[in-house]
């Protein structure tokens, strides 16, 4: 049944409007009347009792911010009328039962994926070019020009044949208003050329400003970044680009590269052009040893795995005031019915946590792991206030505007995404995954760089939820886009893959939803579906410089 209100846990003191409600609205939760005295947006919360100035907000049961002024009984809560706050952390409390989903319905289901040497499963099959810094970028974009199109690899060309339309207009003497008013009607051009290599999905070329200039952590960060990329399971092999001077040294890469896949067994090119020489000789040895590479990756085909082979990276951005209440948790569930699968599942962007640490500190099954997760929370904050920011503002304006007023407003929704299962290991970036169940990823909130990262440590698939709407993806991975709400879901289609706005009006459960995702997961990784960031290309990669990023 659709509400037009919503109590998310029996402790709050706000409710959540899940339409817009008008001044004067009598609304009515758990034989409670109240009136409202402002217009409350939907997706914005509304006091249930008079809350006096200083007095705590409480929202999924957790202190998410503290009363400026009064707040009447109907009153909106707002940026003007609250600030952030967040409970404070303290010694772990064990709380690593919990009450496993029945995935009696998943236990003999398989993905059909590309088996690696070292054991894992890929739901991809890619080659990497890599450049060890940013030097060698025109170098990898002179090779991403010579290899593209002549392999089959080349996108649709929709917009430059719209622009030829209109250019052509132009040459023909149309003025202003017929090339911002008249229709073009041009439809999607497909590459001529097939695919050379059928089993290979594509050559992936990941450009950075990285690999010097910058402090030696910096660089050692990025070669741990790019070996979690070469040795990913959705990487057949790569050809890495050092122009020899740099901090980000190949030795540290290849010592990265065995402390992830010790007896790295995939075929792995590195140029160095200082010692090489001509540019030109390198470039012919890359696209020699690159097409050799192709050829190798070619022989890999999708065979059935189960489903613990499965990582999922969980992901939020452009989130609104639903996410807490309809994706999120949506994809909680979907992790706590992986993880019961013997699947490893990835909770990260830090900044994200504030308020909701406790909880997981609690969670921890191993001391060590929730004492290494406080330093790195505590750090974190620590250097974010140092430059003069802080976790509080972490919030952005479209945040703000759809209802995430506070930051632990924002991340007490956030962390839904992590479900209920205990935490078996904190990671520090870029750290690979090697424990299955729910592991903490120190990055971020920033899409990209937290998506760069998950991918990094191991994911192989990642659900990203936003309210607002983001045309985010990976290079290698495919990232699932699902939106919080059925408004976003119908205007954005093109970007958005699932729609979970079926919580809000009431047509589905969290736990529904949960479980249609990993059916929809189990897709994409046999490679049934493309999700639309694969479709568009969209290959976004930006490493974290160990800074402070929010």
């Amino acid at each position: 049944m659709k509400q037009n209100i919503l109590k998310i846990h029996p402790n709050d003191n706000v409710l959540v409007a899940l339409v817009d409600l008008p001044v004067g609205e009598v609304i009515t939760y758990d034989g409670v009347t109240i009136t409202t005295v402002n217009p409350i947006a939907a997706k914005h919360k509304v006091a249930i009792n008079d809350i006096k100035a200083g007095d705590s907000i409480v929202m999924y049961g957790v202190l998410v911010g503290k009363a400026q002024f009064d707040i009447p009984s109907g009153g909106v809560i707002s940026t003007q009328n609250i600030k952030h706050a967040a409970n404070s952390m303290s010694a772990a409390s064990k709380h690593t039962d919990w009450n496993k989903p029945d995935v009696s319905a998943w236990e003999s289901r398989t993905f059909n994926g590309y088996h690696r040497p070292d054991g894992s499963v890929g739901t991809a099959n890619y080659w990497l070019v890599i450049p060890m810094v940013f030097c060698e970028n025109r170098n990898i974009e002179v090779l991403q020009e010579s290899l593209i199109k002549p392999l089959g690899y080349g996108r649709k060309k929709t917009y430059e044949t719209k622009a030829q339309q209109l250019i052509s207009k132009i040459k023909a003497g149309s003025g202003v208003d017929e090339i911002l008013f008249t229709e073009i009607n041009a439809g999607d051009v497909a590459s001529q050329e097939s695919k050379v290599f059928p089993n290979v999905d594509g050559i992936k070329f990941l450009n950075h400003s990285g690999g010097c200039g910058g402090t030696r952590q910096d660089a050692e960060a990025l070669c741990g970044l790019l070996a979690g990329y070469i040795t990913h399971a959705n990487c057949a092999g790569a050809t890495v680009l050092s122009l020899g001077c740099q901090n980000a040294q190949v030795s540290i890469l290849e010592n990265e590269i065995q402390k992830r896949s010790p007896g790295f067994k995939k075929p792995l090119y590195i140029l160095d052009q200082q010692t090489i020489g001509k540019e030109s000789d390198m470039m012919e040895q890359a696209l020699r040893k690159t097409l050799a590479g192709l050829i190798q990756a070619n022989e890999y085909t999708r065979q059935p795995a189960p489903l613990s082979k499965l990582t999922i990276g969980l992901e939020c951005g452009g989130s609104d005031g639903f996410s807490g209440i309809s994706a999120n948790p949506a994809i909680g569930y979907t992790s706590d019915l992986l993880v019961a699968l013997g699947g490893s599942v990835i909770l990260a962007e830090f900044p994200e946590l504030c308020g909701v640490e406790q909880n997981l500190i609690d969670r921890c099954i191993q001391q060590e792991d929730a004492d290494r997760f406080v330093n790195l929370v505590r750090t974190y904050a620590q250097r974010a206030e140092e430059a003069g920011s802080g976790f509080d503002m972490n919030p952005s304006p479209g945040n703000i505007k759809d209802g995430l007023i506070t930051d632990a407003i924002k991340s007490a929704g956030a962390a839904k995404k992590g479900g209920t299962s205990p935490v078996v290991d904190v990671l520090d970036y870029p750290e690979k995954v090697v424990n299955p169940g729910l592991n903490l990823l120190c990055t971020p909130g920033n899409d990209v760089e937290s998506t760069t990262a998950e991918v990094g440590s191991g994911a192989n698939v990642v659900l990203f939820t936003t309210g607002l709407g983001t045309p985010t993806g990976n290079p290698i991975v495919p990232v699932v886009k699902i939106a919080t709400n059925t408004n976003l879901y119908n205007k954005m289609s093109d970007i958005i893959d699932l729609n979970t706005g079926t919580i809000i009006e009431g047509e589905e459960t969290i736990e529904q939803a949960g479980a249609r995702i990993l059916d929809y997961v189990i897709q994409v990784a046999s490679g049934e579906v493309e999700v639309s960031a694969v479709r568009h290309g969209q290959d976004d990669f930006i490493p974290w410089k160990r800074g402070v990023s929010l």
